[in-house]
C-alpha cells in the first residue's frame, strides 16, 4: 500500500474531484447526515475553498485512489493572540478505514498549524462516534474547559438559511 497524504491544490481538477467525492462519502455516512450533498454545492464548492486564504484541504491517497480529506480552517486565539487550526471535515473511505489514514491526515494538519505559528488544533465529533473519538482523543485531542468544575465547553449552532 503506497500511502500519499498531500496539501490540495484548489486549481488541480483532480484534487478538486477528490474532495468532492470524499466530502460527499462523508455526508452520505451516518456520521455526516445520512444525506448527499446538494448539487449546488458541488457545483461551487471547491471554487469557493479558493477564495478563503484561511481554507486548507489535505488528501489522502492510496495507491492513487483518493482515500481521505480533511478541511480546515484557520481562526484566531484572542486569548493567545495566535491562529488556530480547526479541522472542520474529517473522512476516510470506508475501504480504507483503520489503516492509519486519519492519524497521517491530521499528522500533515499539525504540521501546517505549526508552520503557521498556530496555538492549537480544534476539531467537533458527535459523542456517539466512538471509533472518531477514540482516533482524536489517541492523537492528543481531549475536551475543551477552562475550569473543570464550571464544565467543557459545547458546540452549538444557530443555521441562518
Amino acid at each position: 500500500m503506497k500511502l500519499e497524504i498531500i496539501l490540495a491544490d484548489y486549481h488541480d481538477p483532480a484534487h478538486a474531484s477528490a474532495i468532492i467525492s470524499l466530502l460527499d462519502m462523508y455526508a452520505r455516512d451516518p456520521m455526516g447526515g445520512n444525506a448527499p450533498l446538494a448539487d449546488t454545492t458541488k457545483s461551487v464548492l471547491v471554487s469557493e475553498l479558493a477564495k478563503r486564504p484561511f481554507a486548507l484541504s489535505i488528501l489522502a491517497f492510496v495507491d492513487g485512489e483518493p482515500a481521505g480529506l480533511i478541511n480546515a480552517f484557520e481562526a484566531f486565539s484572542t486569548f493567545k493572540a495566535k491562529p488556530i487550526l480547526n479541522l472542520h471535515d474529517i473522512a476516510v473511505s470506508s475501504a480504507f478505514r483503520k489503516l492509519g489514514i486519519a492519524r497521517a491526515m491530521m499528522e500533515k494538519a499539525q504540521e501546517i498549524a505549526t508552520e503557521r505559528g498556530c496555538c492549537k488544533l480544534t476539531l467537533e465529533v458527535l459523542t456517539g462516534n466512538g471509533p472518531a473519538r477514540t482516533a482524536y482523543e489517541r492523537f492528543g485531542f481531549k475536551g475543551y474547559a477552562l475550569d473543570p468544575a464550571i464544565g467543557h465547553a459545547v458546540f452549538m449552532e444557530k443555521p441562518l438559511a
